[in-house]
């Protein structure tokens, strides 16, 4: 989420919301399982949802049917013995880019991506040393964010990408990068994981980045600001959650390509 530039006056909305998601969150990743997988396909139904407002333009009843696609199809790739999730994800892109007036090849990849960040996220808890996975990714771009947020904000500088995201900094950016770094260094030295995750946490949180570059990429080019307001200080879903879906994304591209997953 760009969060650079600008005063604090949104400060005490975004602290509020976000102790609200973190409970909601943490509850959902503690308990796995079903708990999970539910919020795993509301999430997802939400984020289609913003993404169908931001590129099909004054069409209410296709916001709803993209966003019930989305969320039909993730509890369809969570059934037992269900079709591949790689191929019930592809309905969502195909809508998108039948009816989406702009952006018809990058939207449809993005939809695809969130839909498989967040399976991916999903399917991961279940697995051995999943947890601590997923504890280790949110730590990362809850670091990330919250180091670029204030020094973005009090140091300022030159800007990482102006014409995507205007108000990103090389400051806040590198910052991310610095709080990335100090989570892996963290879990190397009072949890003995291995020194790889220091380089492995920086680049899940500049693909975090990304990810937030990503939806800056789609609200730029629609004339939009915010995804949805449904999140007081923070927009939509894809406005908090766009940093997490491109590290999940990141993650599951890494795996297949280096660990046969």
């Amino acid at each position: 989420m760009s969060t650079e530039g600008g005063n604090w006056t949104d400060l005490r909305a975004r602290v509020l919301s976000a102790l609200v998601m973190v409970v909601i969150g943490a509850g959902a990743i503690w308990a796995g399982g079903l708990a999970l997988a539910a919020l795993g396909v509301v999430v997802t139904g939400l984020m289609i949802w913003e993404l169908a407002r931001m590129v099909i333009p004054d069409n209410s009843a296709k916001h709803v049917a993209a966003g019930a696609l989305g969320a039909v199809f993730m509890a369809l790739a969570f059934w037992p013995g269900g079709l591949p999730s790689f191929l019930l994800f592809l309905a969502v892109p195909a809508l998108l880019a039948s009816e989406g007036r702009k952006l018809r090849l990058w939207v449809p990849l993005y939809a695809y991506g969130l839909q498989m960040a967040v399976w991916y996220l999903v399917m991961l808890r279940g697995a051995d040393g999943g947890l601590f996975a997923i504890i280790w990714v949110v730590l990362v771009i809850v670091a990330s964010d919250v180091m670029g947020y204030f020094a973005g904000r009090t140091m300022g500088g030159p800007k990482f990408w102006p014409r995507v995201s205007p108000k990103k900094t090389w400051s806040g950016t590198i910052a991310g990068w610095v709080g990335a770094g100090l989570i892996g260094w963290a879990l190397v030295v009072f949890d003995g994981a291995p020194a790889i995750l220091i380089l492995m946490s920086i680049l899940t949180a500049f693909a975090g980045q990304m990810g937030d570059i990503a939806e800056s990429a789609i609200k730029r080019a629609t004339g939009i600001k915010d995804s949805s307001n449904l999140i007081p200080g923070h927009g939509g879903l894809l406005d908090r959650f766009d940093a997490l879906a491109g590290a999940w994304l990141f993650l599951l591209l890494f795996n297949m390509l280096f660990s046969g997953a």
